[in-house]
């Protein structure tokens, strides 16, 4: 079945923060360069990237705008690359301020500006850039930014124009660089580099990806192209985070908790080293010059998503330590031949994603990405937890958030092994409050849930198929191949048994004394585990025998087998089996060969489960 295409909970939750935040028009647009001053107030952007490539974005994120300040850093990174630690930190410290962005904060005895991210260090780095004319070392510059995006930017003229018409403040401040040799030569290459660098045009996109970037250790993950060495990103992130934001840098990092940047154009970017980067573009901005709404889904997506730097998870391999369908693995439900051929036809439908480690939202994300980007061809999604040692809030509210999108108009999604997360289950209660049994459903293991999803395939695919089917002998999987002179030999020999439902049929431990084969109903055979816990090892239809491996082994009864229904059962007994060798030997080798031929069916399917579910 081919769906529609399913809105991604990630999605869902940012376009729902980005309704919210829209009410907030605290602030005023950028006046002190006259360009800035015409964008409209009410442009709002919101785009998340992660590291693994995931890209989500609503509102105004195409909106072009100029990068202003944001470019400071990623300037910064190309000054190291040409000069190294050393060299750089001789002209520009690392210290933050408590200082506005455009304040002269120079050494009183060195006259070395603070940091790279106020005014002053920011067109010290501007003027450490290599390059034999101007427009070689701009190109770099904008080459560079290209990288970090993703794609070929360029300058918005008629804002660089109005910042060097405009940029007295800065002129003066690059006079003073020169004044102490921070800048070693006439100031206004550097000055004309900076204004023209703030001057560079991106979008809400562009500035997710330039974070998203940092975080993926300078690689961008949608091109795959370095756009910085590794080796200075830890760098750039650490004056991020402890100067990006100014005078309200303490405060953010005390609340937020990630490297951030802000732009007097209303740009934002914050960066979750390892897992993902945010932009958002919103004029309004606050006294501090920071975006006030930028700030707002900043600290919400921070406590919402558990993104706080100080608040990593534990590490862990993959997040997804294995994929199958039911075409590979099914449950322990012994099935007819027309059963087996549908789901060996249409199992892909149903997929089980066995997860491992510590579940927070960078590491869902990709297990949320790699579903919804299937949703559209699957019936059931199977979410198997055994190996999970923990997961926070976060990890818990994407999760409902994909039940609920699932649960709309896409595959139902199942939970099994959920043993020691009570969280999960408290949330989906909470946030799936309409219906929620009907909605998300937990198992106490893989087997039971794969039942579930193959007899609702089997419902679409096979509609009239008994609830609980009668066979005959002539339809029992032993006696395949046998004439009907054959069979009646056989079926004189039957002695037919009645169960009620939860009636134990075969009792572990026992000796055996006959092979059984289902008339009519189900039955299960178990296994009690050292912990007290009831293991299914197989359940069995109607038509199908068990019992028969202690029969052939002519040994103790390794399994219980229990009635789920009401049962009938035909028994052979294991003198009348032994007189076929006498009687007829031929009837005898063909009921051989079909046990043979069932056990190892069982031990292939065994062998699988072992390989998938043990390794």
């Amino acid at each position: 079945m081919i769906r529609t295409e399913i809105s991604s909970p990630i999605l869902r939750f940012l376009e729902d923060l980005h309704q919210r935040v829209s009410s907030l028009n605290d602030g005023e647009v950028a006046t002190y360069i006259p360009e800035l001053a015409r964008a409209n107030p009410d442009w709002f952007g919101i785009c998340l990237a992660t590291a693994t490539g995931g890209v989500y974005e609503v509102g105004d994120s195409s909106q072009l705008f100029t990068i202003q300040s944001i470019s400071k850093p990623l300037t910064y990174g190309i000054a190291l690359e040409d000069h190294g630690r050393t060299d750089v930190l001789r002209k520009i410290g690392v210290e933050p301020t408590g200082d506005a962005f455009n304040s002269i904060s120079l050494d009183p005895g060195t006259g070395r500006p603070k940091n790279p991210m106020i005014n002053a260090g920011a067109i010290a780095a501007s003027g450490m850039i290599e390059g034999r004319t101007p427009e070689t070392r701009f190109d770099r510059i904008l080459a560079t930014l290209s990288l970090y995006a993703g794609r070929d930017l360029g300058v918005d003229e008629s804002v660089y124009q109005s910042e060097s018409e405009t940029g007295h403040r800065n002129r003066a401040i690059g006079h003073m660089l020169r004044n102490f040799g921070i800048l070693e030569s006439d100031p206004t290459p550097a000055l004309q580099l900076y204004f023209r660098q703030c001057a560079i045009a991106v979008t809400c996109r562009d500035l997710a990806l330039m974070a998203a970037t940092l975080a993926n250790r300078g690689i961008n993950p949608l091109t795959g192209k370095q756009a910085v060495r590794g080796e200075y990103v830890e760098s750039i992130l650490s004056v991020m985070g402890s100067c990006g934001m100014y005078d309200f840098a303490g405060e953010w990092i005390y609340r937020v908790g990630m490297p951030a940047k802000s732009g007097v154009g209303g740009g934002l970017i914050a960066v979750l080293p390892g897992q993902l980067g945010i932009g958002v573009f919103s004029p309004r901005l606050d006294a501090r010059g920071n975006s006030a709404r930028g700030i707002r889904v900043c600290d919400e997506l921070s406590r919402r998503l558990d993104l706080h730097l100080f608040n990593h998870p534990r590490a862990a391999k993959s997040v997804i330590r294995g994929v199958f369908d039911v075409t590979k693995i099914t449950s322990a439900r012994v099935r007819t031949a027309a059963e087996i051929q549908v789901l060996k036809q249409h199992g892909a439908v149903i997929r089980v994603y066995q997860l491992q480690g510590y579940l927070a939202f960078g590491t869902v994300e990709t297990v949320v990405a790699e579903i919804m980007r299937d949703a559209a061809v699957l019936e059931c999604v199977i979410l198997d937890m055994r190996w999970i040692v923990g997961l926070n809030e976060s990890a818990c509210l994407l999760l409902a958030g994909l039940v609920d999108a699932l649960s709309r108009k896409g595959p139902t999604v199942l939970f099994t092994n959920p043993d020691g997360q009570p969280q999960l289950r408290r949330i989906m209660r909470i946030k799936l409050a309409a219906r929620p049994d009907a909605r998300f459903r937990f198992f106490p293991e893989n087997d039971s849930a794969l039942e579930w999803a193959e007899n609702l395939l089997l419902d679409l695919h096979l509609p009239d198929r008994p609830a609980h089917p009668r066979a005959a002998p002539a339809d029992y999987d032993i006696f395949a191949g046998l004439s009907p002179a054959e069979l009646a030999v056989v079926e004189a020999r039957l002695q037919r048994r009645k169960y009620p439902k939860a009636a134990m049929i075969v009792h572990v431990g026992d000796p055996a004394d006959c092979l059984y084969v289902l008339a009519q109903g189900q039955a299960s055979a178990t296994i009690a585990l050292d912990t007290g816990e009831t293991k299914r090892l197989a359940a069995f239809g109607a038509g199908m025998v068990f019992g028969e491996m202690a029969v052939v082994e002519k040994s103790l009864r390794s399994a219980s087998v229990v009635a789920d229904t009401d049962v009938e059962c035909d028994l052979l007994m294991i003198e009348d089996l032994d007189q076929l060798s006498l009687t007829h030997p031929a009837i005898k080798l063909r009921l051989l060969e079909n046990l043979c031929r069932g056990l190892s069916l069982k031990l292939r399917k065994s062998n699988c489960e072992r390989a998938v579910f043990d390794e």
